[in-house]
C-alpha cells in the first residue's frame, strides 16, 4: 500500500499540469511565461514604430553576398561571353582534366546517357517517354562549349539542373570528357596511334 502514494500523487499531478494548456474559461496558470510572452518578431507579422513600412521581415542590404559564395559573371561561371555562349571552354584541356571528367560524368551522367554518352543509360529503358540526347550526335559535337555548360548547369527540357550538385569545376571537365566520347565515337580507323590498333578492324 506504500508505494501507490507516490504513483497517486504523480497521476493527479499530471493531470493538473495537462489542464493548465487546454481550453479554459479562465487564464491558464503558466510557470514559466516567458515562452509565450517574449519581445520577438512573428514572420509576415506587422511591426509599429520600428521600421518606416511596418514590417518585420528585412531584406538584405543591396548587393549582399553571403561569405565565400561570390561569384562573377565570367565566362568560368556563367558559359556566357556577354550574350552569346562560350565557343571554347575557358580552361586548358589537359589529361587530368578529362579524367576528373570521366568520374564525374560516371556519377552524375551515365544514369541517363550511359558511359558511352549514346543515351541508353538505365533511366531510359525504365521510363521510355524519357530519352536523353545522343551526346555523340553531330549538333553536339558541333554545339558551344557554353552551351553545355548551360544545359548541365540550368537543365533542359526533361533534363534537370545539376549547379547544386556538380561545382562549376567540375562541370567544365565533364565537357572536356563529352568531348573526348564524341572524338572517340567519330573517329577514323587511320586516326588511331600506330600500335593501339587491332588487327582486323581497320
Amino acid at each position: 500500500m506504500s508505494n501507490r502514494g507516490p504513483v497517486i500523487s504523480m497521476v493527479f499531478a499530471a493531470a493538473f499540469l495537462t489542464g493548465c494548456s487546454g481550453v479554459q474559461r479562465v487564464t491558464p496558470v503558466q510557470i514559466w511565461d516567458d515562452m509565450k510572452h517574449q519581445q520577438k518578431f512573428k514572420a509576415q507579422a506587422p511591426v509599429d514604430g520600428i521600421f518606416a513600412d511596418g514590417r518585420s521581415n528585412r531584406l538584405v542590404p543591396e548587393d549582399t553576398v553571403a561569405r565565400g559564395h561570390f561569384r562573377d559573371d565570367s565566362p568560368y561561371n556563367t558559359g556566357m561571353d556577354g550574350a552569346m555562349y562560350v565557343g571554347k571552354m575557358p580552361v586548358p584541356v589537359t589529361l587530368d582534366l578529362i579524367k576528373q571528367g570521366q568520374a564525374k560524368f560516371n556519377i552524375y551522367c551515365t544514369p541517363c546517357h550511359d558511359q558511352t554518352g549514346m543515351g541508353h543509360g538505365i533511366v531510359p529503358t525504365r521510363v521510355p517517354a524519357w530519352q536523353p540526347s545522343n551526346l555523340t550526335e553531330q549538333r553536339l559535337v558541333e554545339a558551344a562549349d557554353g552551351d553545355l555548360f548551360n544545359v548541365i548547369t540550368n537543365g533542359r527540357r526533361t533534363m534537370p539542373p545539376y549547379r547544386f550538385q556538380i561545382v562549376t569545376e567540375d562541370r567544365w571537365a565533364i565537357i572536356a570528357y563529352v568531348r573526348a566520347l564524341q572524338r572517340a565515337a567519330h573517329a577514323k580507323p587511320e586516326e588511331v596511334p600506330a600500335g593501339t590498333q587491332i588487327a582486323g578492324l581497320n
